[in-house]
């Protein structure tokens, strides 16, 4: 969701990729993720795809969802730590680091984490934007 939501704000000059520590390559994002994004009319197509040399080296910038999977991507690639964060670490969150994981979850628990990426991302954009 993190993905799709980033894209919709079209920042220019911007791209984004979205790859997971333990993905399964070719994955559709979960029918209540598709709800969600559909309900707040943020384009989506989903493909999910493991995390590759060649993604983090293209990468100026790398936010994770949790402190582990920051942990996890800091191990398999050393060189990335200068450029890894986990999103609400990034953004200034004094408090729970880890944004939470509705997979397995109800419409409910997506929607909420919906919200949640949402304003991150919108801190996020801004902090970047006064670099």
């Amino acid at each position: 969701m993190a993905e799709a939501i980033l894209r919709s704000k079209k920042v220019e000059g911007m791209e984004v990729r979205s790859a997971g520590v333990f993905a399964a390559n070719g994955s559709e994002a979960s029918a209540h993720a598709k709800s969600v994004l559909d309900a707040n009319r943020i384009p989506h197509q989903h493909s999910s795809s493991l995390l590759t040399n060649e993604t983090v080296d293209w990468a100026e910038l790398i936010l994770t969802m949790t402190a582990s999977h920051k942990e996890a991507i800091k191990r398999a690639y050393p060189g990335a730590a200068v450029k890894l964060f986990t999103l609400k670490e990034f953004t200034g969150e004094a408090v729970d680091r880890d944004v939470v994981d509705p997979f397995g979850g109800n419409l409910a628990m997506y929607q909420e984490t919906f919200y949640e990426l949402d304003g991150l991302i919108d801190k996020a954009l801004k902090k970047l934007g006064s670099l």
